[in-house]
């Protein structure tokens, strides 16, 4: 097979994260994933996982999480999602090999990302036991992230990682990461998303999220189950504290066990051990140091497993770690930011971190919201941040049209573009040289930016 032919094959797999609406429960079937996998050898069971779920900030804490480990020398296998502009982003090793050699390769932003001769001969080796589970499946066909998932746990096995820090896609309990037994997992903020598949209620949605927490299952690992949590509504937490006593799991609670303080343009984090003073990261907006805190709480429960990572490496580590489309600067004179808000909670701090780190004459906002998003709860965040608002549609089926956010922007300066090409044109035909343009509301829409400009 040819790279061109590996991604017409792996296009034929039914991607949900392009349809607008479908079964979650019926979709997701977690016993699909386990068949499949003992079909080819499981070997998620070779690898010492980290799982992190949650709404908000779970990308970037597994981020934060793989380049802590990396600068103490660990290869780290990282799997994330969705991507921006190609799907080879979601699978990645990080090492101070991989960082050394990422220059010469031109993959800085998102170094370590499979090439595409190693993709494709996955693939090739694969193909043959996809085509045979799904001729015999009695639970249906392998979705894209299920064959895209068993592709991450084969790379990482073979190229014997340290550990993998995997990112959930879509809730937890049914997610196709969910046939790991992991050392540590952990749950980000949650909060309201996913409502037509995950639930109606925070307490609802908390299950799906905290389902990622189990009793081990394997032989390899003989201590409790370990759990960092960061700040839960009420609800949230009910589900999440009982839950961990079902499992017999130890949990850590950020506000609690991990308390995390910004002191002028640092902060330290007062963790389980010990204290991390002067520490600092690029990522911009005070909802990142949460994201941090979690993650140098999950560093900290690796001592579990006699796994011990310095100050100076965990200070480094947060300091390099890079996670592209998060509130991120990509031009300057005029300011052109990207992030990939697309709920309500990420958008409130999506504009808290605008107000409170630029300095500009006039906002100009494009937003593209999928349509099985809040769209009015987003819209209404974002209203009085903008001076000017150009509505627009991600290259998606999920993309809600521009007309229908428009009537959650009656007292702005509105304009329709068609796509994002459109938007950054008109946004460029309106900015003067002190003013900000956000890019916003979802990630699809990100990803296309970010190759525009």
């Amino acid at each position: 097979m040819t790279y061109p032919q590996v991604i017409q094959y792996l296009e034929t797999f039914v991607n949900y994260e392009k349809l607008p609406a479908w079964a979650y429960k019926e979709s997701c079937r977690l016993d699909r994933t386990i068949d499949f996998l003992f079909l080819v050898g499981n070997p998620q069971n070779a690898l010492k996982c980290l799982h992190i779920s949650g709404t908000k900030g779970k990308g970037s804490t597994c981020v934060f999480l793989a380049y802590i480990l990396r600068q103490a020398g660990y290869k780290v296998g990282l799997y994330t999602s969705p991507h921006l502009s190609d799907f080879r982003e979601r699978i990645r090793i990080l090492s101070q090999q991989v960082t050394k050699s990422a220059s010469h390769q031109g993959n800085e932003e998102f170094e370590g990302m499979i090439t595409k001769k190693e993709l494709t001969k996955l693939v090739q080796a694969l193909k043959p036991a996809i085509e045979k589970y799904n001729r015999n499946s009695t639970c249906g066909p392998l979705s894209f992230f299920e064959v895209y998932t068993a592709l991450a746990f084969i790379y990482f096995k073979e190229k014997k990682v340290n550990f993998a820090v995997l990112e959930t896609g879509l809730g937890g309990r049914l997610d196709a990461t969910n046939v790991v037994n992991p050392l540590v997992c952990a749950i980000t903020p949650i909060s309201y998303e996913h409502t037509q598949k995950l639930g109606n209620t925070l307490q609802e949605i908390a299950v799906e999220k905290a389902g990622i927490i189990k009793s081990c299952r394997s032989l390899a690992i003989n201590h409790q189950p370990v759990v960092i949590t960061a700040p839960q509504e009420n609800e949230a937490m009910r589900v999440i504290r009982k839950k961990c006593q079902e499992a017999k799991a130890k949990l850590y609670e950020v506000g609690r066990d991990i308390v995390y303080q910004k002191i002028g343009g640092e902060f330290r984090v007062k963790g389980i051990f010990r204290t991390y003073p002067d520490l600092k990261i690029k990522l911009i907006g005070t909802h990142q140091l949460l994201n941090a805190a979690v993650a140098v709480g999950i560093i900290e429960a690796l001592r579990s497993y006699n796994i011990k990572v310095g100050i100076e490496l965990i200070r480094a580590g947060l300091y390099n770690t890079r996670w592209p489309g998060r509130c991120e600067v990509i031009a300057k004179n005029p300011l052109v930011v990207l992030d990939g808000a697309q709920n309500i909670a990420s958008a409130r701090a999506l504009k808290k971190a605008i107000k409170g780190n630029f300095k500009y004459a006039r906002l100009i906002l494009i937003l593209g919201i999928s349509s099985d998003k809040d769209i009015k709860g987003i819209c209404n965040e974002l209203n009085k941040l903008a001076d000017e608002v150009i509505l627009t549609r991600a290259d998606n089926p999920r993309a809600s049209k521009p007309q229908e956010l428009a009537k959650y922007f009656i007292n702005n300066n509105v304009c329709i573009a068609n796509s994002v090409k459109d938007a950054k044109a008109e946004a460029w035909r309106r900015v003067k040289k002190k003013d900000l343009i956000l890019i916003t509301g979802s990630l699809y829409v990100v990803g296309e930016a970010r190759v525009l400009f």
